[in-house]
């Protein structure tokens, strides 16, 4: 997860929190020139469940930036690398950094508060080369599958995995769940998303991914909610493992679990 962007300090100030959270959701997690306003745990509640609205903008970026490739007379594979470009930018390319540092710190051997301090550290080791090699390579050759089959089964991918990725962000702030350290992002958003709402989030964000995908008829319709199902579970299985891990969630997991989300709905999504 990236770091806030114009953030003003934290607020007391009581009152509906949507407009707030939707500015934590695009001020922490993309590059949008959005200025938080509040960073307090009601407004890191708010942010959570608004994840999947910034997510939805990051698709609709990469979509139209790989379909305006196509239009152009691009082939295939450079809208697909394009489409996977567009989202490293937007967020910086914190959530790889993150995936990366997680999977060298889970890939360490070490105890939980080594492990931590390897995550920590601003070089990337083998582990981490390796999980973000396969991981954009996967996303890639995925992307240019479902542009080659189809511009608008390209362009769908690039949405719903986009969309889904920050569905994960959802899912793993929700209320239980540890922050492995006292401080940064990861412990200002842990366990702030009652689990009620969260699965309130999680079922619109499937019901809208079957929704677009019954573009392909009912075969897509299917397609888009496993699609959702699938890179969620993905998504749970690496969080628990960093729970029981590390002793719980830092910003570099929640970067970790939007790349393993994001990963594997786009195979879903070009698989039969």
């Amino acid at each position: 997860m990236s770091g806030a962007s114009g953030t003003s300090g934290t607020s007391g100030a009581s009152g509906a929190p949507w407009p707030d959270g939707l500015r934590f959701a695009f001020g922490t997690l993309t590059v949008f020139p959005v200025a938080v306003s509040r960073w307090d745990r009601e407004a890191a509640r708010a942010g959570m469940l608004c994840a999947p609205v910034a997510g939805l903008a990051v698709g609709l970026c990469a979509a139209v930036a790989g379909g305006l490739l196509l239009l152009l007379g691009a082939g295939p594979l450079l809208a697909a690398v394009v489409t996977v470009a567009v989202p490293a930018v937007l967020t910086r390319g914190l959530h790889l950094d993150g995936l990366a540092d997680t999977a060298d710190g889970l890939g360490s051997g070490k105890p939980a508060t080594d492990a931590l301090r390897v995550m920590k550290q601003s070089d990337i080791g083998p582990f981490g080369v390796i999980t973000l090699l396969f991981v954009l390579l996967a996303q890639v050759a995925a992307l240019s599958q479902a542009y080659g089959a189809s511009w608008v089964g390209g362009m769908f991918a690039a949405v719903v995995s986009a969309t889904i990725a920050r569905l994960a962000l959802t899912l793993g702030a929700r209320a239980g769940t540890p922050a492995a350290r006292p401080e940064g992002l990861g412990a200002a958003v842990a366990g702030a998303v009652p689990l009620r709402g969260a699965l309130l989030v999680g079922g619109v964000v499937t019901a809208v991914g079957a929704f677009l995908g019954a573009y392909d008829g009912m075969y897509g319709f299917v397609r888009g909610a496993l699609a959702v199902l699938v890179a969620c579970a993905a998504a749970e299985l690496l969080l628990r493992r960093c729970v029981r891990r590390l002793g719980g969630v830092t910003g570099d997991v929640f970067g970790a679990l939007a790349e393993t989300a994001a990963t594997t709905a786009l195979v879903v999504l070009v698989l039969g």
